[in-house]
């Protein structure tokens, strides 16, 4: 008898719109050779889908080679096989049938269960240093630097990234960077298990899979929205300061959480406590003036705030706060807003640092492999061109009385390294159509 399987999947990835689009249409065997024809969040109804070791396996070895034919279907991509795109992309899904639960990954993307109101299982992280990882990239000739495929690349598995996958006399699997996904089955709990999150390594950076399944699960207990349930962790991991790129899809299974009276009763008070707050913080300002936005948070961080979200803490109560200053102080809103990237830096390691970050991640990306070589000729010249304006800068004190030429007046001045392009657009995550009998994924993005 037919059953209906949900494929779900986000992808952390710098690919083109039109590439990702492309994958999404065109890419053949997707998993094909797996008893389920699905891509991203959309997914058709297969055949009747057995429960037992063979049948397992079976899937199991679909989706491997699943991966394979699409990573190799996607060299054909024009602006791939002409150098044009050198990106690739970090891949975690879920496959849900009757029985199981089929969780795949590949790269630093992460996919958590929550059961029985706490983590259930989570996805492991392909990570250049993990022993495994490391003894391939080294098999395939490469190196693990500053935790990267040869000092550049910060995972070990991905669709894409096909600079790394050129090593003559090895296979798809054997390559600096692996296409292969790792697949891991859980028989399902029809009571127990209430949501899977998935999501790329911008939310992990900020916060832990305990963290962000206790942050769902609370959200889920005061809003049946899953749109804005997931709003909700993207804009909390921002308070926190993480400067990667955000999607998340949230899934809900039949034991998820559902509306709390007292949980809603908590949260307005929480609200109304925070609202109050601030406007005692500005009402008692004085001689001193109108605080700034962040000596408003950092006065409230101070204090011991009952019925904060946990996982979420402050942060995701910001936009709270933001709203009532802005409405108390709408005069000073844009400054507030200045202060409040201030703060975040502080948190997250001071705003030019981030930038600086950004740019090197940003530098590497568009340079991959000769990323360390191109950096050091950049840095090495910029050093030789400060030491050369040094030298000029000498002589020209030691003249006196302007006796030289108007030529030898001339100072050469240091050049700044070269700034790296500015970032692609992140793809839009589809959404699977609506059924009565099937789990309701949600996803949001954002990228900074």
């Amino acid at each position: 008898m037919p059953t209906q399987l949900w494929w779900v999947s986000p992808m952390d990835s710098p690919i083109g719109p039109s590439l990702l689009s492309t994958m999404a249409t065109q890419a053949p065997g997707w998993p094909t050779t797996a008893p389920v024809t699905c891509w991203n969040t959309s997914c058709q109804e297969g055949p009747t889908f057995g429960s037992g070791p063979g049948s397992v396996e079976g899937v199991k070895d679909g989706i491997r080679s699943g991966f394979l034919n699409i990573d190799e279907y996607m060299r054909s991509f024009t602006d791939l096989r002409q150098g044009l795109d050198r990106s690739g992309s970090t891949a975690v899904c879920v496959l849900l049938s009757p029985t199981h639960l089929y969780f795949i990954n590949c790269g630093d993307s992460r996919a958590v269960l929550s059961r029985d109101s706490k983590v259930g299982f989570s996805t492991q992280d392909h990570k250049p240093c993990n022993p495994r990882e490391k003894e391939r990239i080294q098999n395939a000739g490469g190196s693990v630097m500053i935790q990267r495929v040869n000092g550049s690349l910060a995972v070990s598995r991905a669709l894409g990234d096909y600079d790394y996958k050129c090593v003559d006399g090895k296979g798809p699997t054997e390559q600096l960077v692996s296409p292969e996904p790792e697949v891991c089955v859980l028989e399902r709990a029809a009571e127990g298990d209430e949501f899977v999150v998935l999501a790329c390594d911008g939310i992990w950076d900020v916060m832990s899979n305990e963290e962000l399944c206790e942050f769902v699960r609370s959200r889920l207990l005061v809003c049946d929205d899953l749109e804005k349930v997931c709003n909700s962790v993207v804009d909390t991991c921002l308070h926190k300061g993480s400067r990667d790129n955000m999607s998340v899809v949230l899934v809900c299974l039949p034991g998820a959480p559902k509306i709390s009276e007292e949980a809603v009763k908590k949260e307005e008070e929480l609200d109304k406590y925070l609202e109050t707050r601030v406007e005692e913080l500005l009402g008692n300002c004085g001689e001193a003036g109108v605080p700034d936005l962040v000596s408003v948070l950092r006065s409230i961080a101070t204090e011991n705030i009952p019925n904060l979200p946990p996982g979420g803490g402050l942060a995701s109560k910001r936009s709270v706060i933001e709203a009532v200053y802005n409405k108390l102080n709408p005069h000073r809103e844009e400054e507030g807003a200045c202060a409040g990237g201030e703060e975040e830096s502080e948190e997250g390691g001071g705003s030019t640092a981030a930038h600086l970050l950004e740019a090197l991640r940003q530098f590497r990306l568009h340079h991959r492999g000769q990323y360390r070589a191109v950096l050091e000729e950049s840095l090495a010249a910029y050093h030789v061109r400060g030491e050369s304006a040094a030298e000029g800068a000498g002589e020209s004190r030691r003249t006196s009385d302007g006796d030289r030429d108007s030529d030898d007046d001339i100072q050469e001045q240091p050049a700044s390294p070269p700034s790296p392009p500015s970032p692609p657009p992140s793809p839009a995550t589809a959404e699977p159509e609506a059924s009565q009998d099937a789990p309701a994924p949600v996803s949001d993005s954002s990228s900074d």
